[in-house]
């Protein structure tokens, strides 16, 4: 059934109501995630010489703003709860922008890659085709998108105040492919565990030129 333009607002407000809310906790509680896996899959596909201009697309609090500023990169963030951006800002010194990602305002082709770990399951399918486009958009020729996201059946509802579209890999590869985008590789998360206890699928992604 398609969603309104009310139903996409109510999704985005309430769900970024929440992370305004928690954002202080969920800084200290996310603090030490190693996602250096994820951070090392983006950067060795992105061609070319380093440092890299890296847009971390739901920067959170900053956490990966800081360890790519630290490695020599050169990032911006983006987050749409304001909190959030105001703590990246502060903890990373990084450029931070706070937009709703559904109404993305985004440069053309500044970015060698786009690191989008943990965030993107929170566009409603209807309207991720087109986030996903943006994101093709705002890449670099040959540039280099990483997303994780938690793996699933290809539902999409409220868990709690946040809203959230979970989608298996064969699913993915179609949105990402439609948006004109080439696999590199996937992996599940966390490392070295059964299927069953891996819920993040990991993919590295190339826009194709």
């Amino acid at each position: 059934m398609k969603q309104t333009p009310t139903d996409l607002e109510q999704i985005t407000s309430t769900t970024l109501s929440h992370y305004n809310a928690v954002a202080e906790d969920f800084r200290e509680g996310t603090r030490d995630h190693d996602v250096s896996q994820n951070i090392d899959a983006l950067l060795r596909h992105i061609q070319g010489t380093a440092p890299f201009s890296i847009l971390d697309f739901g920067c959170g609090p900053g956490r990966d703003l800081q360890t790519f500023t630290r490695m020599g990169h050169v990032t911006v963030g983006l987050d749409g709860a304001e909190k959030f951006a105001q703590m990246a800002r502060e903890d990373s010194g990084c450029e931070v922008w706070c937009q709703d990602f559904l109404k993305l305002d985004l440069p053309d082709e500044r970015f060698d890659g786009i690191f989008a770990n943990a965030v993107l399951f929170h566009v409603p399918l209807q309207e991720l085709p087109r986030v996903l486009k943006q994101l093709h958009g705002t890449l670099k020729p040959g540039g280099v998108l990483f997303s994780s996201n938690p793996r699933g059946d290809n539902r999409e509802g409220w868990n709690g105040p946040r809203y959230g579209s979970y989608h298996d890999l064969e699913a993915w590869r179609g949105l990402l492919t439609a948006a004109g985008f080439v696999e590199l590789e996937h992996y599940y998360r966390p490392a070295g565990l059964p299927r069953e206890q891996q819920p993040w699928l990991a993919s590295v992604w190339r826009k194709a030129v």
